[in-house]
């Protein structure tokens, strides 16, 4: 059992004074909030370039701020070409949905499907974004605070309460102004730290940069990784390619969080400039983080007593999950057997952070650990303010007081901030007592609504005409073949149907889906099949 890492009297200057910083920022803004156009849209007045940085530090979230390096290190660089996709998918929210949201007069993204639907595609949408918001907070500070207690030993709880404490106030005094403010500056903490970590990497190494490229290189963790064209079973570059592409028509089309900057910006110019400095800076970053791996294999492979013990680490983590106390008497035994059946996939997420605790000077660590907090903390505010944003005009006034005040509309916002965060923090603390499985089926039951939800705004861009039960159907049609494409590939499906089962990679699901329900609603509208037509807008004209 390895002991914890050593935080000094300076790094806890530095991370104490960050948490400071960003509590502070949402007092100064708390003025501001005189209304919920302020809370939600910070009065439709803030630059492009500032809710650009905003929609960058919340796409780079703590999971991607461990994950990217870690994937590096254990493969290679096929998650680049997810990022690839992205000024694609970019190029076509700034062409087709960022229109339809400015011009709509409102705040929520979903509003648009009522137009277009029925208020069923509202409450679906909202409902689900509301319910993934919980989870999502919850994964991104457990995911977070795991390494944190076992490299420093702190108490994983006692993390977790701080981050959720600090986000919840900030977010509830400041708004969406603080929020995107606080986003913009751990933006900068996120990129700093990263360099810098870099930077110390290459120059510790003794060969310098061209042992890393020599050594990575060798073992082909700089490949994109499969180019065969017409293999849908695993994630080649194409396949990769495809779900990034419609991945992030769902991030930068129809995602409630990135919506809200849109309407935040204080023109149209200014809201297509906030998608391109956020979709533009991912590139390269990723790239970066990605480069971080690779640079990390190589630094691994000349020390592997390091490896050892990051293996270490992440059975100990393991262990944790699932409720074995360190006092238990066979405890070494188990860390030991639990160890040795650890795989290379298993270690990938936790290699930066045991760099970053094992190799940086004083100070510096802490302002890494800073940037780590920073990525999920932006994650989380984010998620914070959009989801009482839901709250408040999806449901509170949609569906129960439509002749409310704004002071009441407010008010609701600070309540529905407060609630969220803290089924967000309690949702992290029951994480803590559960193992990965249970992570897998809520990522996996996020994939099928997720899918859903882009399939209803493609299906409401591409079939103009189509209304009422054929878009309902279309849309059945396309959730049914969604359901079957994941549920196929878990342990839920029955044994014996394996021929059945869905054969292309997991990644496809979110593209079969949305094109399923394109096809079944085009082919309505070819025959004639379009439902209702006098009691539905067309979103030409909203």
């Amino acid at each position: 059992m390895i002991a914890a890492m050593a935080f000094t009297g300076l790094d806890y200057a530095v991370l104490v004074g960050y948490f400071i910083a960003i509590m502070a920022m949402g007092f100064y803004f708390w003025a501001r909030n005189r209304s919920a156009d302020d809370f939600t849209a910070g009065g439709r007045s803030l630059p492009g370039w500032l809710c650009g940085l905003s929609i960058f530090a919340t796409y780079l979230s703590s999971i991607s701020y461990l994950a990217l390096p870690g994937k590096a290190f254990v493969d290679n660089w096929n998650a680049f070409m997810y990022s690839l996709a992205i000024p694609v998918a970019a190029a076509i929210a700034v062409r087709w949905f960022l229109p339809l949201y400015r011009s709509s007069g409102e705040v929520s993204a979903y509003s648009l499907l009522e137009r277009r639907f029925g208020l069923w595609a509202r409450l679906f949408a909202s409902g689900f974004y509301l319910l993934y918001q919980i989870a999502r907070i919850g994964v991104v500070m457990y995911l977070m605070a795991l390494p944190m207690a076992v490299l420093f030993g702190w108490d994983i709880r006692v993390v977790i309460l701080c981050t959720g404490v600090v986000v919840t106030v900030y977010s509830f005094v400041g708004g969406i102004v603080a929020v995107i403010w606080a986003d913009a500056i751990q933006a900068i903490v996120l990129l700093a730290g990263a360099l810098l970590a870099l930077a110390i990497l290459l120059m510790g190494m003794p060969g310098g940069p061209a042992e890393v490229l020599t050594v990575a290189n060798e073992n082909e963790k700089f490949s994109l990784g499969d180019s065969s064209f017409l293999i849908l079973s695993k994630p080649t570059i194409w396949v990769v390619l495809a779900f990034g592409l419609f991945d992030n028509l769902r991030n930068f089309g129809v995602d409630q969080s990135y919506v809200q900057r849109y309407i935040a910006s204080s023109s149209d110019k200014e809201a297509a400039k906030s998608v391109w400095v956020g979709a533009l800076l991912y590139v390269p970053v990723s790239a970066l983080f990605l480069f971080i791996g690779s640079s990390l294999y190589a630094y691994y492979e000349g020390h592997p007593q390091d490896l050892a013990e990051v293996r270490t680490i992440v059975a100990e983590q393991k262990l944790m999950q699932d409720g074995v106390s360190k006092e238990d008497a066979d405890y070494s035994t188990l860390l030991l057997e639990t160890s040795s059946k650890l795989k290379d996939e298993d270690l990938g997420d936790r290699v930066f952070p045991h760099f970053i605790a094992a190799n940086l000077p004083q100070g510096v660590r802490g302002l890494l650990i800073a940037a780590v907090f920073a990525a999920a903390m932006s994650t989380v505010s984010t998620s914070l303010n959009s989801s009482a944003t839901l709250v408040m005009s999806d449901f509170y006034k949609r569906l129960f007081r439509q002749d409310s005040t704004d002071a009441q509309h407010v008010g609701v916002l600070r309540m529905s901030t407060v609630a969220w965060g803290a089924m967000g923090t309690a949702m992290a603390l029951a994480l803590v007592r559960l193992t990965d499985s249970t992570l897998d089926v809520w990522w996996t039951l996020s994939g099928v609504l997720g899918a859903g939800i882009v399939g209803l705004f493609l299906l409401g861009v591409t079939v103009p005409r189509l209304h009422g039960g054929p878009a309902i159907t279309a849309f059945a049609i396309g959730g049914v073949a969604i359901a079957w494409m994941t549920i196929s590939q878990t342990n839920a499906w029955p044994e014996g149907w394996e021929r059945y089962a869905n054969p292309m990679d997991k990644l496809m699901t979110i593209v079969v889906g949305p094109c399923l329900m394109i096809a079944i609603g085009s082919i309505f509208a070819a025959t004639g099949l379009v439902g209702d037509q006098t009691s539905r807008k067309d979103w030409s004209e909203s």
